[in-house]
């Protein structure tokens, strides 16, 4: 696959539940067995799960666990889309174009680029403009099976034009790849920003930096891990976004909860392109 890992391994990249057990200087950290928390660290599908203590976070008292858990890997991801990869770029009252706020990590974009002051411009459904903060929707037909749209039955560039008064989106957030790579690179305005931080449809060929050219652009592929390097990072985010969430800024989606042993499902239910939300696993 496109991120090879040694075998075996276990499955999951975040979770969350009660601490069982310490280690001798847990408690440098605040940490008490008991405590609520979620995590984002490899392992996670397992009725217990070794954590780095520094991965650890506290979830609020007023915080559920489904939406905790929820919050990590998709709700960090947002964040560090939206506030810190084109910080400087975007500015308030600028276009920014996500892709797919009907599900995923997109869900979450299209919210927090709202929060900036974004102007946001969505490719989903009706439904979605309303709930996750789409100033202006492009409706893609669905492509059956999978967990992305047909990004080819709409002119995309035409539309996005047509909104942004032909000057473009400063920054573009696109978590499809190989389809709509494409289509970013023409949406950008000038000293835009093309943020590639998925592939959905498969990876993004390579390409002449010469495209960038027209538009004098920037393009980066980030990943979380980068953007939470340290603990001090990890805890801002997770706090900003706890916050929104309790505060109601936050249109949070829970679409499905599988028991653990329902794995293969939950999968063939996430490759299907039925998710409009977050898929979870219990025991």
């Amino acid at each position: 696959g496109l991120y090879p890992r040694e075998c075996p391994f276990i499955l999951g990249q975040e979770g969350g539940g009660v601490i069982a057990s310490l280690p001798d200087d847990g408690d440098r950290l605040g940490f008490k067995v008991g405590d609520r928390v979620v995590y984002g660290s490899f392992g996670s599908y397992a009725e217990s799960t070794s954590v780095p203590i520094d991965k650890l976070v506290k979830v609020p008292d007023n915080l559920d666990m489904k939406t905790a858990i929820a919050c990590m890997t998709q709700g960090l991801t947002a964040h560090y889309l939206s506030s810190s990869v084109g910080a400087g770029i975007a500015k308030e009252g600028d276009w920014v174009l996500v892709y797919g706020c009907g599900s995923g990590t997109g869900q979450w974009t299209s919210q927090m680029c709202k929060i900036r002051g974004y102007i946001g411009s969505n490719n989903s459904d009706a439904t979605s403009a309303s709930l996750f903060g789409c100033e202006k929707l492009i409706i893609m037909d669905n492509v059956s099976g999978k967990s992305y749209a047909d990004y080819a039955s709409v002119d995309i560039v035409s539309r996005v034009m047509e909104i942004t008064g032909g000057k473009g989106c400063k920054l573009i957030i696109d978590g499809i790849g190989k389809d709509t790579y494409e289509i970013s690179l023409k949406c950008l305005a000038k000293r835009g920003l093309f943020v590639s931080f998925g592939n959905a449809s498969g990876a993004v060929p390579a390409f002449p930096v010469l495209r960038l050219l027209p538009q004098s652009a920037f393009l980066t592929r980030p990943k979380l891990n980068d953007y939470t390097s340290n603990r001090a990072e990890l805890l801002e985010r997770a706090h900003d976004v706890f916050t929104w969430v309790r505060e109601g800024k936050l249109n949070i989606v829970i679409d499905k909860v599988f028991d653990l042993d329902q794995v293969q499902t939950a999968h063939s239910y996430l490759e299907s392109g039925q998710a409009k939300g977050k898929v979870l696993l219990k025991l």
